[in-house]
């Protein structure tokens, strides 16, 4: 025999309403507002840096692999602070981006890398992770964390 909800439609369950405003509490939390905006700079500063640090010419395909990635980032972690219920899974995203721009030096240059280019982009790289993995540690946490994943 198959059992009926009481609710007409999964938008009216007392479980998702309840799951919505947790997110809504824990998206507009000044932790999640700061990781967002960092995330937003580190992004448009990946972005510039080729231009700033001056090695724009000495590594074109690096320059052009941090603009792209640099932007992503930055879309990313505006979107995080706009419509953060449509994209708190990205956080995951943006943490693999850094790492990405930490190898990315080696993996796209494939010859000596000059010390401006390695700083820029671990440093970079490093922020990026760190805010990717603080975003979605504030995500598991909203979502119930571990415990929620082991059931």
């Amino acid at each position: 025999m198959v059992e009926r909800s009481q609710y007409k439609t999964m938008a009216d369950h007392p479980d998702v309403l309840e799951m919505r405003e947790r997110y809504e509490r824990i998206s507009t939390s000044p932790p999640t507002v700061i990781t967002d905006g960092l995330l937003v700079l580190a992004g448009l500063w990946l972005a510039i840096s080729p231009a700033v640090v001056h090695f724009r010419e000495l590594a074109p395909n690096v320059a052009q692999n941090n603009l792209i990635v640099g932007l992503g980032v930055a879309a990313v972690g505006l979107g995080l602070s706009m419509t953060p219920r449509s994209m708190l899974r990205l956080s995951w995203a943006t943490a693999l981006a850094g790492v990405w721009v930490i190898v990315s030096p080696w993996v796209i240059q494939q010859t000596t890398v000059g010390t401006e280019i390695v700083l820029t982009n671990v440093i970079t790289g490093g922020v990026i992770a760190l805010l990717g993995l603080a975003g979605a540690g504030i995500t598991l946490a909203a979502s119930g964390g571990w415990r929620a994943r082991r059931r």
